[in-house]
């Protein structure tokens, strides 16, 4: 019997992996082209929809200067997330993010990206 979801530890793995690399400012290419593998693959990781076997597991912790205990969450989070959490705790960025992620379309999306990013900049508040 096949279940289609995908595993909830591959969907916490990917999480992890896509959060590091983008405290890292890698793009999906850049750590794809590390891995010698396409971007398309590195998306399926961070969605947890594709298992990331052990040796890509390492090759990426290494090209994302972290653990492969970081990675899996056997390890406490580093500096770059613990600011993250921190801006999660502001008040309202927890119900915005998950309004945000409810939100169907990419282009919808990077709209509301946009918005809060001017609204952020005015500063006739």
């Amino acid at each position: 019997m096949s279940n289609s979801a995908p595993d909830p530890i591959d969907v916490a793995v990917g999480a992890r992996l896509r959060l590091r690399r983008k405290a890292m400012k890698v793009s999906q290419s850049a750590l794809a082209e590390a891995l010698d593998l396409t971007f398309q693959q590195v998306q399926k990781y961070e969605r947890g929809t594709n298992r990331i076997s052990a040796s890509m597991l390492v090759k990426a912790a290494r090209r994302l200067d972290c653990t492969v205990a970081y990675l899996v969450g056997e390890e406490d989070a580093l500096p770059t997330e613990t600011a993250l959490f921190e801006q999660l705790m502001t008040p309202g960025a927890h119900e915005l993010l998950e309004a945000y992620t409810r939100i169907p379309g990419q282009r919808s999306r990077r709209s509301v990206i946009e918005l809060v990013r001017s609204l952020a900049e005015d500063k006739n508040d």
